[in-house]
């Protein structure tokens, strides 16, 4: 009974090896597919296409719409006080604020006073509309904060990001969306 067995191991040795081998290509597909999936559903109903209305007072006081620019695409970042990944993005919008056009909204953060208040505890400056209902967000399909939108010069939402983007790979979307702009140049409209 004996040698049955130990022959019964060793015909699935070599199995176990192939298996052992390749166990880290299955569990790699499993991760990026979990991965992929969540982003996914963290995009699902997020504006895509015709960008939506956008459009109100800055905090600063000057009137904004996203509708009345046309000379590149445009960053728009939706945030909230109260989330800590939208805090540590902070330093990274700043930055492509200083290069690129940026307009941020402050998804269900408070009054002005209050988004002001937040605003210079993080030693921000980037164009801000306060949005205390959360309609603006309802209007472009956010579900989670941060979430980012590069709309190109023609009024269409290029690419979308839910959750951390670092400074770099915004700057490259807001590259990548400026180079393909549409050849007739035409607006989008709602």
């Amino acid at each position: 009974m004996k040698p049955a067995a130990t022959d019964a191991a060793a015909a699935l040795l070599p199995v176990l090896r192939r298996w052992h081998q390749w166990r880290w290509v299955v569990e790699a597909a499993l991760v990026i597919a979990v991965i992929m999936g969540i982003r996914a559903w963290q995009q699902q109903g997020a504006a895509s296409g015709a960008a939506p209305a956008l459009a109100g007072t800055l905090l600063d006081g000057q009137a904004y719409d996203i509708a009345a620019r046309s000379d590149g695409p445009v960053l728009v970042h939706f945030w909230a006080s109260w989330c800590a990944i939208c805090r540590a993005q902070h330093g990274s919008i700043e930055g492509v604020a200083r290069d690129h056009a940026v307009v941020t909204v402050a998804m269900r953060s408070g009054d002005a006073a209050a988004v002001r208040a937040h605003l210079a505890g993080q030693a921000a400056t980037f164009a801000v509309l306060n949005d205390p209902s959360g309609a603006l967000a309802d209007r472009w399909g956010v579900r989670a904060v941060p979430a980012s939108f590069i709309v190109d010069a023609q009024g269409r939402v290029r690419f979308v990001e839910v959750g951390y983007a670092t400074s770099w790979g915004l700057r490259w979307r807001m590259w990548w969306a400026g180079t393909r702009a549409s050849p007739s140049g035409d607006r989008v409209t709602n």
